[in-house]
């Protein structure tokens, strides 16, 4: 299984009854042979440009562990899902991640130094 991130854009007209429309997203994700590690509501924002008329989405980010015939599934999907107004699913960069974790710690403890 492999590692993925999922960023799913949510019609802002559901941010009342967010929990059906991330359930059928969390469906999808289990019935494909997946999990959900992390997720991450981020709330109602601005969009840059409108999609579908719409001007504000509900953001949320999710942590996956997915099998290999899994993202183009979950992609099939969700392309055709009315709730979701877009999505973006990409495999996790572990070097990069590692990298941004070094980065991170080496700041912190900058921080802890000058004190």
């Amino acid at each position: 299984m492999k590692e993925y991130e999922l960023t799913v854009l949510i019609h802002p007209d559901l941010e009342a009854d967010i929990d059906t429309a991330l359930t059928k997203v969390r469906d999808l994700i289990t019935s494909t042979g997946g999990s959900i590690t992390r997720e991450d509501v981020w709330g109602k924002k601005k969009l840059a440009y409108k999609i579908n008329n719409q001007d504000f989405a509900v953001y949320t980010y999710m942590d996956l562990s997915l099998p290999a015939e899994a993202p183009l599934r979950i992609s099939n999907v969700l392309n055709i899902t009315d709730e979701v107004l877009r999505y973006l699913l990409v495999k996790v960069d572990e070097k990069g991640r590692a990298a941004l974790a070094e980065a991170q710690k080496r700041a912190s403890d900058d921080q802890t130094d000058e004190k």
